[in-house]
C-alpha cells in the first residue's frame, strides 16, 4: 500500500495537480482558421491553355505601344533634364539624381522598383542605395541592394499606428530602443554614409562600427529635432553597425548609402499604407528629410488599400490626393512629381471573380488631381489591361491568388514597362532638347544647306 501511495503521489507532482504547483497550460494549436487568414490564397487552377492565353493577353497589353498611357509628361521635364546631365561624357566631379518612391506594399515588396532601379542605374549610372530604413521596422521589409537587421529591444513607431509625435524621417517609419547593447547593422556599398535619428532632450549615445572597427561615438541629447552623423568611405561592401551605450532613448530613421555620381531609386512603401498616412509626420521634420535629399523625381504610388474602403467619395479623396501632392511640392519645389495609378483589382464572389468597383473612383480621382497639381500620372491599372485585367493576371501566374498583389514575375514586368514609358518620353525630350539648342545656336537644317 505504501508503495502504491508514493507512486499516487509522484503522479500528482508530474501532473501538477499538487497545491501550490502551478498548471502549465498546454501549448495552443493554430487554428486552421487563423492560418487561412494569415496565408495568401491559392491562386485557382486552370488548364495550360487558359494560362497561356491568359500570358498572351498580358503580354499583349504590356509591350502595346501606349503613349497616352503617360499623361502630362511635361511635368517630368526637370527630372528628364537632369538624367540628360547625367548622361553628358564631359561632365566631371560629383553629381547625383534622387528618386523617392512613397506607397503601399506594392512599393514595399521592392520588386517593381528594384526592376526600375536596376534599368536606370544601367543607363544613368548607379549611385548606391540612397535612403534606406534602419533595422526591420516591419515584417517582410526589404531592399534588394541593401541587407539590414537588428537586435530584438528595438520597438517600431510610425507606420499605420505606432506612435504618436509625429517623429518618423523620411519615410514614416523609425526604430526606438531605450537600452544599452541593442544593435542595428547595414551592409550596403558606396563611398558615403549617414544615418538619420532624432536629437531630443534626454536622448541616450551610441557607438558606430564600420566593418568591426569603432569609428564614431553619437550623442543623441539635444533641441528636437532630426540629427545626422556621416562618414565618406572606401568603395566597396561594408558592414555598418549601430550599438547603443545606454537606458536614455535612441530613436533611428534611416541610413543612407551612396556614391559620388549617378541616381539611386530609394524605396519608402508601407504594407497597408494609404495615400493619406503621410499627412500624420511631423511636416517640419519631413520637409527637412525631403529636403536634404533633394530629390529630383518623388513617385507616388497608393490606391490599393483605399480602393477597399466604402468611405471615399471621389470629391474626398481627390481633396486629400491633391493636399498630398501640395505638401510634397512645397517641400521639393525642384522635385518632378509623378503619380502611378493602382494595379486592378479583384474580388471573388458568388458570383466569379469580379473587379473592384471602387477602383474607377480612386484611379479617375488620382488622375484629376496628378494633372491639377502639374504631376505627370501613369495608368497602371490601364497598363495592364483595364478593368478585370486582374484574373488574367492570375491566370498567367502574373499576381496572387489574393487577387490583389502580383508575384514577382508580375512586379518586374510593371517595373520594365515603367521604364520603357519613361524613356520613350524621355528620348523625344532629347529630341526636341536638341533641336531647340541648335536652332539657338544657328546650326539648324537651313542653315547648314545655306552654308
Amino acid at each position: 500500500m505504501l508503495r502504491g501511495y508514493k507512486w499516487a503521489l509522484v503522479m500528482l507532482v508530474l501532473g501538477g495537480v499538487v497545491a501550490g504547483a502551478p498548471r502549465r497550460p498546454a501549448p495552443r494549436k493554430k487554428t486552421t482558421a487563423a492560418r487561412k487568414r494569415t496565408a495568401v490564397p491559392k491562386p485557382p487552377v486552370v488548364s495550360q491553355k487558359v494560362r497561356a492565353a491568359s500570358r498572351e493577353y498580358v503580354s499583349g497589353a504590356m509591350d502595346a505601344v501606349a503613349a497616352a498611357a503617360l499623361e502630362n509628361s511635361a511635368a517630368l521635364i526637370p527630372f528628364f533634364e537632369q538624367l540628360y546631365q547625367l548622361e553628358q561624357p564631359g561632365i566631371t566631379g560629383p553629381q547625383s539624381l534622387h528618386v523617392l518612391q512613397y506607397g503601399d506594399s506594392h512599393t514595399a515588396s521592392d520588386d517593381w522598383a528594384h526592376q526600375l532601379r536596376q534599368l536606370f542605374q544601367g543607363r544613368f549610372g548607379d549611385g548606391g542605395a540612397g535612403y534606406s530604413f534602419a533595422g526591420r521596422p516591419f515584417a517582410g521589409y526589404r531592399r534588394y541592394d541593401v541587407k539590414g537587421g537588428q537586435s530584438p529591444r528595438w520597438e517600431t513607431e510610425g507606420l499605420l499606428t505606432k506612435g504618436e509625435d509625429g517623429f518618423y524621417g523620411l519615410g514614416g517609419a523609425a526604430i526606438v530602443t531605450r537600452r544599452a547593447g541593442e544593435m542595428v547593422y547595414l551592409d550596403a556599398e558606396g563611398d558615403r554614409v549617414e544615418l538619420h535619428f532624432l536629437r531630443q532632450p534626454g536622448g541616450g549615445s551610441f557607438r558606430i562600427y564600420l566593418d568591426g572597427a569603432e569609428v564614431a561615438t553619437v550623442e543623441t541629447e539635444g533641441s528636437l529635432g532630426p540629427g545626422y552623423w556621416a562618414l565618406d568611405v572606401p568603395e566597396g561592401l561594408k558592414r555598418f553597425t549601430v550599438e547603443t551605450i545606454s537606458s536614455a532613448p535612441v530613436k533611428l530613421f534611416g541610413w543612407v548609402t551612396e556614391r559620388n555620381r549617378g541616381l539611386t531609386w530609394e524605396t519608402l512603401g508601407i504594407n497597408g499604407a494609404s495615400a493619406q498616412l503621410s499627412l500624420r509626420w511631423e511636416e517640419s521634420m519631413l520637409r527637412e528629410h525631403v529636403g536634404k535629399r533633394n530629390p529630383a523625381l518623388i513617385v507616388f504610388a497608393y490606391g490599393s488599400n483605399e480602393a477597399a474602403r466604402r468611405d471615399w467619395t471621389a470629391e474626398s479623396y481627390r481633396a486629400m490626393f491633391r493636399e498630398v501632392l501640395a505638401r510634397y511640392r512645397a517641400m521639393a519645389p525642384a522635385a518632378s512629381l509623378l503619380v502611378v495609378g493602382p494595379p486592378d483589382r479583384a474580388v471573388r464572389t458568388r458570383k466569379g471573380v469580379l473587379a473592384l468597383p471602387q477602383l474607377d473612383m480612386i484611379c479617375e480621382a488620382q488622375r484629376e488631381a496628378a494633372i491639377e497639381a502639374g504631376a505627370a500620372f501613369w495608368d497602371l491599372r490601364e497598363r495592364m489591361g483595364g478593368a478585370g485585367a486582374m484574373k488574367r493576371w492570375v491566370y498567367a501566374g502574373f499576381a496572387q491568388g489574393d487577387f490583389v498583389h502580383l508575384t514577382g514575375n508580375g512586379y518586374r514586368l510593371v517595373g520594365e514597362t515603367l521604364y520603357r514609358d519613361l524613356i520613350a518620353h524621355y528620348e523625344e525630350f532629347r529630341r526636341i532638347r536638341q533641336r531647340v539648342f541648335s536652332e539657338a545656336n544657328g546650326v539648324n537644317d537651313a542653315a547648314k544647306q545655306d552654308q
